[in-house]
């Protein structure tokens, strides 16, 4: 498998970036802000990320997904791994992360690459999505905020 950045001529695997954010309006907006990394095998796109600068030397992780079949692989640890080195080597202190409080996996996965937890978004999922969103047989209202300094 390979990362590498997404070619400003490629398609946006937006299959798989919804697998992560269900509102494609806000996945389009925060691509075109930030950039987008994908995992290739077998010449087929298997995995997505996009990294986002949001303050001074801080850059945040918005979106982690890795294609249906696939998970428990490790694909998702191999694309966050390579986004904290990524964000290391543009010269960033800080790498953020938020995700869903239903979430367990993706709460596990952040926590063993070495993110901390640094806060609560509550409701956040509430005020910016439109549908209710259930994980895990858990409504998703809050954004856990996870941090990792570089």
């Amino acid at each position: 498998m390979v990362i590498r950045k997404r070619k400003t001529d490629e398609d946006l695997p937006m299959e798989l970036l919804l697998l992560a954010d269900p509102s494609e309006e806000i996945v389009k907006e925060y691509v075109s802000r930030g950039e987008c990394y994908v995992a290739e095998s077998e010449g087929k796109i298997v995995g997505v990320y996009v990294l986002l600068p949001t303050r001074p030397e801080t850059v945040e992780l918005v979106n982690v997904a890795v294609a249906e079949g696939l998970h428990g692989k490790g694909i998702g640890k191999q694309l966050v791994m390579n986004a904290v080195k990524v964000a290391r080597e543009k010269g960033y202190k800080t790498i953020e992360v938020g995700t869903g409080n239903s979430g367990i996996g993706q709460l596990a996965l952040y926590q063993k690459c070495g993110f901390r937890i640094v806060g609560v978004d509550l409701d956040f999922f509430i005020r910016h999505y439109p549908e209710e969103i259930f994980e895990n047989g858990i409504q998703c209202r809050d954004m856990i905020r996870l941090s990792q300094q570089l």
